[in-house]
């Protein structure tokens, strides 16, 4: 378990938004028309625990926009499978006030989470990778780019005891050493339990500049920096393109990206942040057991399960798990390859949601758009909800006309990818 503040003030803040804020939802996404687009509408019937018909209204539209980097600079590290931070936005903005608290139990990158400090809401998250807390948490309590080039002058990084020479296959030979020096002092100052916000920071940048496909990157071109392909596969990709690793200054890299990141964090930001920061909690465990977050204590929860047979994160994480000294064997990620498994995981969630979340409290539950969008989620999501004891308020599609073409790839989005974002929301009665 990795906790960032303490889990006090619960009981003076946690009272529940206004239904006000709630009831109008439905009819404000029926009369959308934001981005020049009419939302459609239709009807999706299931069925209660009781065998009563059950029907939840569906709303179609454009509710967000599709910009690249249309949201804080905070945000801007990368983690396969997320969404854009305009979608847990759109809710907590609805749905919370200023000081109520919001909850992801499947955190990822800390998408919800971080937008959710920046409306001034409490976070807290949970993920069974502990990849999660290392980039979340940092991006919570921001150092200042001269505390980190600071740092960064005080660590050697010529001093390293590792060297596994087959990772030359992404990085120049100096390169590789500078970061075997810089993972040597971060475990270090991580088992002398000295790992202060800084040395949080620079790992978390670190974490995310370890492969990609530009000169921002520690390694010569490979795929995009939310995952990282195996050595052999590198090995073919460095043979089809004649490249070599080029030299890289890795302190160098980690402050230009710091700067990116901090590039909105204003006066305002960091005040906003700082009074949220002695409430945040972060666990690493399962999201269907944890017993640190009290009954009732929650308004919002924005989340997106794993995918039902999409992403291997294990295999995607392998480089960053070896950098942070983690061994990925031991993370319990599983990725269910049937509806009936994934649906099984998602029940046992949704029950431990139920207990949680406060009376008048409501869950976005989001699960993008899988094998070409011939599997509805959504509908598979309606009834896990239902036996938890959860109310369906109704469900919303974000269905967004993409045009980028993704060069790493060779492929439109338009033909291949998610193009829309498919979110139920519940409600606890």
């Amino acid at each position: 378990m990795s906790t960032v503040g303490q889990l006090s003030l619960f009981d003076s803040m946690h009272h529940s938004t206004s239904h006000a804020l709630r009831c109008e939802l439905g009819d404000e996404l029926r009369s959308f028309h934001e981005f020049g687009r009419t939302t459609t509408t239709a009807k999706i019937r299931t069925f209660s625990p009781s065998g009563q018909p059950v029907e939840v209204e569906t709303f179609t539209n454009e509710f967000w926009t599709s910009r690249q980097r249309a949201a804080h600079s905070l945000h801007e590290i990368s983690y396969r499978a997320c969404f854009k931070p305009q979608l847990p936005r759109f809710f907590i903005e609805r749905l919370t006030r200023r000081g109520e608290i919001v909850y992801d139990p499947f955190m990822g990158r800390g998408t919800s989470l971080l937008e959710s400090a920046l409306l001034g809401r409490v976070p807290m998250g949970c993920d069974v990778n502990p990849l999660s807390v290392i980039l979340v948490g940092p991006r919570l309590a921001p150092p200042t780019s001269q505390e980190v080039a600071a740092r960064l002058r005080e660590i050697d990084f010529h001093d390293y005891d590792e060297y596994p020479e087959d990772l030359l296959v992404f990085y120049h030979k100096e390169t590789l050493r500078a970061i075997c020096s810089l993972k040597k002092y971060l475990l270090a100052r991580q088992d002398e339990n000295q790992l202060d916000a800084t040395d949080a920071w620079i790992r978390m940048v670190a974490v995310n500049r370890l492969t990609g496909h530009s000169p921002g990157f520690f390694s010569v071109y490979t795929l995009p920096p939310n995952q990282a392909v195996s050595i052999a596969a590198q090995r073919k990709i460095n043979l089809e393109r004649k490249q070599k690793p080029p030299e890289r200054d890795v302190p160098k890299l980690i402050l230009r990206k710091t700067r990116q990141l901090l590039s909105d964090c204003d006066a305002e930001t960091r005040m906003t942040l700082l009074k949220v920061s002695r409430r945040i909690l972060l666990l690493t465990q399962p999201a269907a057991r944890t017993p640190e977050i009290p009954p009732g204590s929650i308004n919002l929860v924005v989340t997106s399960p794993p995918f039902l047979d999409v992403v291997d994160y294990a295999q995607d994480n392998w480089l960053r798990c070896w950098f942070c000294g983690i061994d990925p064997q031991k993370v319990p990620i599983t990725t269910p390859k049937r509806l009936e498994t994934w649906q099984a995981a998602i029940q046992e969630a949704f029950i431990e949601l139920g207990r949680v979340l406060a009376v008048g409290g409501h869950i976005a539950f989001e699960v993008g758009e899988v094998r070409g969008g011939t599997l509805k989620l959504e509908e598979a999501v309606l009834p896990c909800g239902i036996e938890a004891g959860l109310t369906p308020v109704l469900i919303l599609i974000n269905d967004q006309r993409f045009t980028k073409t993704a060069h790493c790839w060779g492929v439109e989005n338009q033909q291949k990818g998610t193009n829309t974002n498919r979110v139920v929301v519940f409600r606890k009665d």
